[in-house]
């Protein structure tokens, strides 16, 4: 079978061999590096420059390395920062003259951490503190601190004690959750800013909060005697409220009767001063006779109050007693006894009056 008019077998036609590709190309470097060109029977193998120039060629192509979109490159030359790359294929000089440290900036990492700790009012409370964080400067990262997530997670703990320390229990345990953890990530971001630690918190969160199960009994007791005290604060001041108006409003009416006894005797003393100034006017008329009026009317003022009366007898010596009081006391007694035996006259007589016609109609 022939093709266009030649053998398949014809030598002309054959792929070259492997062998005379590298012997070609041998000669080509050997050209390339002043060796001869020419042609040899003899075998030799490949020369120093051939390894050398391969040699470089892989050292170089150890300098490609990826950069993804969440992370940065930071180059270093001989150990020493040089420059940050950005996301893509990049090449680097291979070690030992730069070495190149990969930093996921984008990627939250978390932690859990568990610490006990006594709060204001003097109470051990243990505490599961979650801190999540980023990256986000890789040459800080790398350079300022030995190692960042040690530092991270020992400035979480110092910052979660410094914001209890300042907390009583009970807001810890109950509505202070949230602000806790807020104060707490300032904190851990404050000093972490003052470390140049090239991390930033981005969230901080009390999982859990708790006293230890040793000391759960004396807890629970403490608990009770405040809840204790609030109530009995709560019925003392319901108790104020109740009392303290009524006292109030007795002091306000004492107040106004002291006022109004006060403006009755100013009157009184006023009207009696002008009585008396009358009066004078009236004596200094008529002495004696002013003088008797008022032995007159003080006597039977004196008189009038009183319910015995003495009249010594002109000349016997002896004192008659007129037992006023027992007098008017009989007459009373009197009166009311007519009074009664004129009622029951009149009902017996009325008593007769509506028998009468029954009598007559009996007759």
């Amino acid at each position: 079978m022939t093709n266009n008019g030649k053998s398949p077998w014809d030598p002309k036609d054959q792929p070259p061999d492997l062998d005379q590709i590298v012997e070609e190309w041998q000669k080509r470097f050997n050209t390339l590096f002043g060796g001869s060109s020419n042609g040899s029977t003899q075998k030799k193998g490949p020369p120093a420059s051939l390894l050398i120039v391969l040699g470089l060629f892989l050292w170089m192509l150890t300098g490609l390395y990826q950069i993804d979109d969440s992370e940065r490159g930071v180059v270093l030359r001989f150990g020493e920062y040089n420059q940050t790359t950005t996301p893509g294929l990049r090449w680097h000089i291979p070690w030992p003259i730069e070495s190149v440290e990969i930093v996921n900036v984008n990627v939250v990492n978390r932690f859990k951490q568990q610490t006990t700790m006594l709060t204001s009012d003097e109470n051990i409370i243990v505490v599961d503190l979650v801190v999540q964080y980023r990256k986000t400067n890789p040459v800080d990262y790398l350079f300022n601190v030995r190692d960042p997530e040690e530092t991270l997670s020992e400035v979480s703990e110092s910052a979660i004690r410094e914001v209890a320390g300042k907390t009583d229990l009970d807001f810890i345990l109950t509505e202070g959750r949230s602000s806790i953890a807020i104060q707490t990530q300032s904190v851990i971001q404050n000093t972490l800013d003052e470390y140049g630690t090239g991390i930033s918190v981005t969230q901080v969160a009390l999982q859990d909060a708790n006293f230890p199960v040793q000391v759960e009994d004396a807890v629970q007791d403490a608990i009770k005697a405040r809840e204790d005290k609030e109530r009995y604060a709560f019925e003392a001041e319901a108790y104020a409220n109740d009392i303290v108006p009524k006292a109030r409003g007795d002091a306000a009416k004492m107040v106004q009767e002291a006022e109004a006894y006060k403006a009755k005797v100013i009157a009184d003393s006023e009207g009696e001063a002008e009585r008396f100034s009358k009066l004078l006017v009236e004596y200094q008329k008529a002495p004696e006779v002013t003088r008797e009026r008022l032995y007159i009317d003080a006597i039977e003022s004196v008189y009038g109050n009183s319910n015995k009366v003495l009249m010594d007898s002109d000349g016997s010596g002896n004192l008659m007693y007129l037992p006023i009081d027992k007098l008017l006391q009989q007459n009373s007694t009197q009166k009311d006894n007519s009074v009664n035996t004129e009622t029951q006259s009149n009902r017996s007589s009325s008593s007769t009056t509506t028998q009468d016609p029954r009598m007559r109609r009996v007759r």
